[in-house]
């Protein structure tokens, strides 16, 4: 085991190490984030309703996405850990029984998306968002099959340390995704006028071109020593199992994030489409500005995994602290762009009064909510370089759905402070709170793992 006494000097060049790789990643996520804000801005300047329609949609979509993508997210630290300790031999047998992972949740996302929009009718909401929710869900369902091949090898070159080709897709995706989207959306070019049900269809084909430039990169030499598609071989149980132990928590962790938000979103849309309109603008500039230390998190846990692999163990606290330190400066300017500047990134979404009013508000309470989150983000990145996954499943559990939840409800509808009913605002309010004790806790946690060698050692026999 190395052992290095600079400490100073390690974190910069651990932050140095983890921003050469994170840069790429970060204009990945920031090119996805563009291609869905562009969805929301062209679906609310066609009309209010078809705003809150996509946005109920995506509601559903991405947080069962996130969840079956996740499971394959574990493939990020195993082959970076593989990587370092020099192990690569075994990285293209995890790449296929991870592919073979995908086969089952790819099949799931798809009924997920074709009949989700179902439960909107049992919260009797809108009736014209609701109509356009299911058919947007209906219509993007065709492309869940490659995006979850696509983003489980998107992982995979991450974790071998070549993030810039999932990049270079990412940003071509933004002008065909901007093309078919005004489209579909406003009948161009020969196309169906669909208003918002449009914005479906486009995403479905970006999906497919996704995962065919992803097979051509996968030609590049780092990738084809692998021999990931020339050399077959049948489901292995006891890899797929030790892939799902790492993933399934991965996995959940974000699903339970992105699905509270989408169950308080349609307790919101209950209150009107101007709010349904207004949280999705807001959680747009939250994504937004969360992107940076969500891709540096991605980044972490590559750079811990191969530290943990080389048995480097006081490179990778190195990393977890350096990060974690640049995370709390970076929300700190974030919170002060979205405060200030919140009235002209409003007018991107929408020029309706009424909503721009209520999501000038909002955004004060985002800009408060990403002081936690950023941090949060780059924390839980490092944890899972760990192999330490389910844990912090827990915590995001009890602190999104035991507390975040019930108190934003509490809240909006005045049962904690009687003859005060703040609406929107008390479930933005509980959601700040809730992650600020998971942020808490995750801190935590990742202090005592990156210090405790035995744990570290027994979670990378996992």
């Amino acid at each position: 085991m190395t052992d290095r006494t600079n400490s100073n000097f390690n974190s910069k060049t651990e932050l140095k190490a983890v921003l050469n790789l994170g840069w790429p990643i970060v204009l990945t996520q920031l090119f996805i984030m563009l291609t869905g804000s562009i969805d929301a801005a062209m679906a609310g300047h066609y009309s209010s309703t078809d705003l809150a329609g996509v946005s109920l949609g995506g509601m559903i979509m991405w947080p069962v996405f996130m969840l079956m993508t996740g499971l394959t997210m574990a493939l990020t630290p195993i082959t970076a850990q593989l990587r370092g300790a020099r192990q690569e031999k075994n990285v293209g047998h995890q790449i296929r029984q991870g592919l073979w992972v995908c086969c089952a949740t790819a099949s799931i996302l798809v009924v997920t998306m074709a009949f989700g929009g179902n439960v909107f009718v049992w919260f009797e909401l809108d009736p014209g968002a609701t109509e356009i929710a299911k058919a947007y869900l209906a219509a993007a369902a065709w492309g869940a099959p490659p995006v979850v091949f696509y983003v489980a090898l998107r992982h995979t070159f991450e974790g071998l340390g070549h993030p810039r080709p999932p990049m270079w897709i990412a940003g071509s995706m933004i002008p065909i995704n901007a093309f078919l989207n005004y489209g579909f959306i406003y009948g161009q070019f020969g196309l169906p006028e669909l208003g918002g049900v449009g914005c479906g269809y486009a995403t479905a084909i970006v999906f497919w071109v996704e995962l065919v430039l992803m097979l051509f990169a996968c030609r590049q030499p780092f990738f084809a020593q692998f021999k990931v598609f020339q050399n077959f071989e049948g489901p292995d149980f006891r890899t797929i199992k030790s892939i799902l132990v790492i993933g399934t928590p991965i996995g959940l962790t974000i699903f339970l994030e992105m699905a509270v938000f989408s169950v308080i979103g349609i307790l919101i849309a209950r209150l009107g489409v101007l709010e349904v309109a207004a949280n999705s603008i807001a959680g747009n500039l939250n994504w937004a500005t969360y992107v940076i230390p969500a891709a540096l998190g991605n980044a972490a846990s590559i750079r811990v995994g191969f530290h943990v692999g080389a048995r480097d163990f006081y490179a990778a606290r190195a990393t977890s602290a350096a990060v974690y330190k640049f995370s709390i400066g970076y929300a700190l300017i974030a919170s002060a762009f979205l405060v200030l500047a919140r009235y002209y990134l409003i007018a991107i979404f929408t020029t309706d009064p009424s909503v721009i009013n209520i999501t000038a508000t909002l955004v004060l309470f985002i800009a408060v909510y990403q002081l936690v989150d950023d941090s949060n983000a780059v924390t839980v990145g490092a944890l899972r370089g760990y192999k330490d996954t389910r844990v912090p499943m827990y915590f995001g559990l009890v602190g999104f759905w035991f507390i975040a939840t019930p108190l934003g409800y509490a809240l909006s509808n005045g049962i904690i402070f009687p003859g005060l009913a703040p609406g929107v605002y008390g479930y933005w309010a509980a959601m700040t709170l809730g992650l600020s004790i998971v942020a808490v806790a995750m801190a935590l946690r990742l202090w005592h793992i990156s210090g405790n060698h035995e744990k570290i050692l027994a979670f990378a026999e996992t």
